[in-house]
């Protein structure tokens, strides 16, 4: 079973993009128009994703990547439905990382969500911070 991180309380609102990590410092999405703070960055594992509950009640699929930049995109695999992609393999292609679903393998584009299996299809995608 995947891993659920429930949010903590909406942080102030700024800007930011994909964020390296570093320290015990807590990981942020903007979503809303706001940042919520997600979970502390120790509880990622480099190369592994988890599930997280945003605070309107949507998955997201969290990542830290091995180069220790966090990444975030929906978790529901637009292909079959179900709420699997933070349980896929992360990769890149020409250094661009890229998670590849559990279940029939196309293969999702971590900063803009776009599948790079079919054009037509994109999850969504979130910038991140870590403070």
């Amino acid at each position: 079973m995947t891993d659920v991180l429930t949010p903590d309380a909406p942080a102030a609102t700024t800007t930011g993009d994909a964020t390296t990590a570093t320290g015990t410092a807590r990981v942020e999405v903007r979503t809303g128009g706001a940042w919520a703070a997600v979970c502390a960055v120790e509880h990622l594992v480099p190369g592994r994703g988890v599930a997280a509950l945003l605070p309107d009640g949507g998955q997201i699929a969290l990542f830290l990547d091995r180069t220790g930049t966090v990444h975030a995109i929906g978790n529901r695999d637009p292909f079959t439905g179900a709420y699997v992609l933070s349980r896929g393999l992360l990769g890149s292609v020409d250094g661009a990382p890229f998670v590849a679903s559990p279940l029939l393998k196309q293969r999702f584009d971590l900063a803009s969500g776009r599948c790079l299996d079919d054009d037509t299809v994109t999850v969504p995608a979130y910038a991140t911070r870590v403070r």
